[in-house]
């Protein structure tokens, strides 16, 4: 996905008064920088460069329900490094910047524009079932981490505990968004 298209596509779809149904998280304040309220904003999404056309960005804590997030104006924000640093409305020195910490930093979905063939969002493969080449149920996914290796799976079945299963062609056999599974070469005692 290209990061202009991410950004044009949620800067237009939603108005300043719209309570977003289902938000995408992108990233998440880590850190204040500085003293005057700017923050470190560590980003989950490809490119966050783009990230800086955005007007508002939508924020909440970890399992905030989708009322509960609020749209904040964005009035700056650069790339550093590895990082965002933003400042926000309402954010003016560094002790509303502590506060801000932890939350995370979202787009309603339906700001987001489609994906090419063979790209997901994180969010739509979550709770979709793993099942191996020989029909074995691994579980569900419950979670991605991103390594500098590639992007894992976390497949819990409710069990046997999680299993890391990398995201790379090798492995992912298929992805069927619609009938909520996704295929893997994995045994089930690996």
């Amino acid at each position: 996905m290209s990061p202009s298209s991410l950004v044009d596509a949620a800067a237009s779809a939603v108005a300043a008064d719209d309570a977003p149904a289902d938000i995408i998280v992108l990233g998440k304040i880590v850190a204040p920088y500085g003293v005057h309220g700017a923050l470190r904003v560590r980003p989950f999404a490809d490119d966050p460069s783009g990230w800086s056309r955005l007007t508002h960005w939508w924020l909440a804590r970890e399992g905030d329900a989708p009322e509960v997030w609020q749209q904040t104006r964005l009035l700056k924000c650069r790339l550093h490094n590895d990082v965002l640093i933003a400042e926000l409305a309402g954010v003016v020195d560094r002790t509303a910047a502590e506060a801000s910490c932890g939350k995370l930093v979202g787009v309603p979905r339906a700001a987001l524009p489609p994906t090419a063939a063979g790209e997901y969002y994180w969010a739509d493969l979550v709770g979709l079932a793993v099942i191996n080449a020989r029909g074995e149920s691994l579980g569900r996914i419950i979670g991605l981490l991103d390594t500098p290796a590639n992007a894992v799976m976390r497949v819990g079945d409710g069990q046997q505990g999680e299993r890391l299963l990398p995201f790379v062609a090798a492995v992912v056999l298929a992805v069927d968004l619609p009938g909520r599974c996704v295929r893997v070469d994995w045994d089930l005692d690996w």
